[in-house]
Formats: structure tokens, sequence, C-alpha cells
């Protein structure tokens, strides 16, 4: 029948999505082990070195709503096959590098790929997966995110002890190249798409400067030397902010959706996203400075044992998928999160003799609980937002998750450049974290009690 070719397409659709994926997250994992060798190429500093990863994550966070909002009214399909090709022709130039600063502008080049691509992620696996097993599709993307996140160091290890670092670029062409091919051919058009659609020029800069000002603030406010600059630059942007809201809230079609904001269960599960990756990073990069400085662990070792956390979320992530299909998906987020709690709190009280199968059980409960949260937490998010407005609600999920790490960065900076010893700061970053979990716990328990009243059906 001719509707089942058509079910059999989307579905292998959904291999160009996963592909992506799986490149963008590896690519971040690939380039961070790889800083110190390129640093030393190219003869530059390693704060200076530390710019490829940070001219990457800030292009994409300035990019993400404009090109989600570019997606809602013209086509997902072709944000993500343009910030596809974009994404491999710039991995190819990064490869292809002779200097830094050429390595600097592909970087960029890089990230206005990854970032048309994450802008239409959701919208597309939204219109891919039926709705009832939503949940499932979620949940595979999740999966493979964990499974690139765990592989990440150990497959950049083993390329550069055979190859040089232009390898950690170059594998993305022939992968690029196959999702290309398939998603032309397969992945679907916009389910309603509006009348009169129109790119709003002044709200897409607006929102370029805020969060380009904003991110970059925060980012250098420990600098020495900077946190002047930093400051002044984080109140113009808080001001250009202020501007861009206001704006929208008299926009048909806001770009930063506002209009999404007033729905009740969809603002929550964003304050709940952000809350729970503030959490997440605070305790990831706290972490290593524990194991490393403190338990005196070495550099392999410490990432054996930080692997447990990955891998549970990726063997949970399909099993929450299936759960949330008959249970609620908001109770089984709270759920989730009050495991990565009791992880978080275990890790606080781990003993100063701690052996490295002390931290695995604790790392995989905070994994179990992860895994419980993040399916669940995104499913809630995406339905609880009209279908012509998925790009807007992705675009808006992905800048939540990056703000939220952005966040827990920052303030991992801030502790240990106000607290001396190594352990207390680690403690404290922590308790913080514990903090964040709880805020997002409280908000899942809200939204369960809104869909059990019927306010939202999933």
């Amino acid at each position: 029948m001719p509707g089942e070719k058509l079910d059999i397409r989307k579905y292998v659709a959904i291999i160009s999505i996963i592909i992506l994926l799986v490149m963008t997250v590896l690519d971040v994992s690939l380039v961070n082990v790889a800083l110190p060798v390129i640093g030393t190429e190219f003869q530059v500093s390693e704060s200076a070195t530390v710019w490829i990863v940070t001219i990457y994550q800030l292009i994409i966070v300035m990019l993400l709503l404009p090109l989600a909002s570019i997606g809602d009214q013209y086509s997902y399909k072709r944000n993500f096959i343009i910030g596809l090709v974009v994404f491999t022709v710039g991995s190819g130039l990064c490869a292809l590098s002779q200097n830094f600063i050429m390595l600097l502008i592909s970087r960029g080049i890089q990230a206005i790929g990854a970032a048309g691509v994450m802008s239409v992620n959701v919208a597309l696996t939204r219109t891919i997966y039926p709705r009832s097993i939503l949940g499932r599709g979620l949940a595979l993307n999740a999966m493979f995110i964990s499974i690139a996140t765990a592989a990440g160091p150990s497959l950049a290890g083993w390329i550069m002890s055979i190859s040089t670092w232009h390898w950690l670029f170059l594998i993305n062409l022939p992968f690029g190249i196959i999702a290309f091919f398939i998603g032309i051919k397969t992945l679907p058009k916009n389910p309603n798409p509006p009348a009169d659609p129109h790119l709003d020029w002044k709200g897409s800069f607006l929102n370029i400067l805020f969060f380009g000002l904003l991110f970059y603030s925060l980012g250098n406010i420990t600098e020495p030397g900077f946190t002047l600059v930093s400051v002044i630059m984080l109140a113009i942007a808080l001001i250009i902010g202020f501007v861009y809201v206001r704006k929208e809230f008299r926009s048909k079609r806001p770009m930063f959706p506002i209009d999404l904001f007033r729905i009740r269960l969809y603002s929550t599960s964003i304050l709940t996203s952000t809350s729970s990756f503030i959490a997440q990073n605070l305790t990831m990069i706290a972490l290593p400075f524990l194991f490393l400085s403190v338990l005196k662990f070495s550099e392999l070792n410490t990432g054996l044992v930080m692997t447990p956390w990955p891998l549970a979320t990726m063997i949970i992530s399909p099993l929450a998928a299936r759960w949330i299909e008959k249970h609620n998906a908001a109770f089984t987020a709270a759920f989730g999160m009050t495991l990565f709690m009791i992880g978080l709190v275990s890790l606080v009280l781990i003993p100063v003799n701690a052996n490295e199968w002390d931290i695995i059980w604790r790392m995989a409960i905070c994994g179990i609980g992860f895994g419980f949260f993040q399916t669940p937490n995104n499913i809630v998010m995406v339905m609880a937002t009209p279908v012509e407005r998925t790009g807007a609600a992705g675009g808006m999920q992905s800048t939540a998750r990056l703000t939220g790490q952005t966040f827990g960065s920052t303030l991992v900076s801030i502790i240990f450049a106000l607290v001396v010893s190594v352990k207390q700061s680690v403690s404290i970053c922590l308790w913080v974290a514990l903090g964040f979990a709880i805020v997002a716990c409280v908000f899942s328990i809200d939204r369960g009690k809104q869909i059990i009243k019927g306010k939202v059906t999933l």
C-alpha cells in the first residue's frame, strides 16, 4: 500500500538525523581531546586553543532560534540538508587548515551547519514518528547521543595514536555524504506550513546579539583582567534582551517563543530542562578535578570512571521511552531526577580513600537517573506545543540545554576561583548541582499534576 511505503521512507529518514546527531556530538568530544596537540602544532597558548571549542558553541547558540524560525515557516527538511552540507564542508576545511585563524574560521562554518541541523532535529523527529511512539524516537536520539559521548574520548585517542588530528574532522565527510543522500530522498515536508512565511531580520539580529554577548561574557567572567569587561558586556546583553523580548511580545509568530511560554506546561518544561543541565554540567566538569587532584587517579582511570554515566543513560533511555507510552511522563521524569539526586548525594559522601569501584556505582546511579529523566522530559516539552510551532519548541529546547550547560560551567569557574581547596570546591559544586536537581524534580511533579488534571494530553 502507498501509505505503508511512505511510512517506511519516514523511518529510513531517521537514519540521516541520527548520523548527524552522532557527528555533531562526537565532533565536540573528539576535538576536546586534541586541543593540546593542535595548540602545540600552531604554537598558540592554551587559552587561545580553547577558542576552537568556544567559537563552535557560541555560534550554535546564537543561530538556533533564528534557524528554528526559518524551519517553522519554510522547511525543516531544507534547513537540515543545508545545515548538513555546511557542516560537512566545514569539517573538510578544518582538516585542510594550514594555520590557527583558518581553523577558527572553518570551525565557525562547521557551527553554522550544526546549528541548522540542531534547530530542526526535534521538529523532524516529531514529524517522522507517529504520536503514539514519539517517545521511542526521542529516546533513540538520546541513546545515540549517549553512545557518542561515551565513545568520543576513546575514539579520539585511537585515531590520534595511528594518525594526525586532521582525521578527527575527515571522518565526518563519508557520513555527511551518506546522510545527505538519505535525507534528500526521505525527509518529510512540514505538516502545516504557514500561508504567509516571512523572516524577521530585526528579531534575528537582536537574538544573535543577545545570546552572543550573554554567553561570551559568562564564559569569560572569571578570566583574570577580564571581569569588568565581562560585567559590562553582560549588562549590555541584558538591555538588548529586554528590547528583544518586548519586540517579540508584539510579534504574530515570535522567534523567541513568547507564545509558547504562555503554555504553563511548556514554560515549566524549559525551566526543568535548564535546571537539569546546570546540575549535570556542574557535576561532570567538577568531578575530574576530584578524581585527578584529590583521589590521585590517572587520566585513563578518570576517563573510565566517568564512562558509566553516559553508558547507563544510553541503556535506560529506550526503557524509559517504552514506559511513558502507558504512564505519566512527567512523574517518570521526577522519578529519574530523584535517582539523579541520590547519585549526587552519594558523590558528595565519597570517602578520601575511595577506589575506582567506589566511584563507578555512584556514577551509574546518576546516569540511570538522567536516563529516566531525559526522554520523558523531552516528550512533555515537545507534546505541550502546537505541531506548527515544533521548530521553535525544538530550537528553544536546544537553547535551554546550552544555556544550562554554560551556566553550569560558569558556576564551576566561579566556585573554583573563590574556594582554594579543590575538595571543598568540588563538594560545593555538587551541593549546588543538588539544589538545581531539586528544582527540576519539583517542576516535574507539578507537570505530572497538570497532566493528571487533563490540562494536556500526551
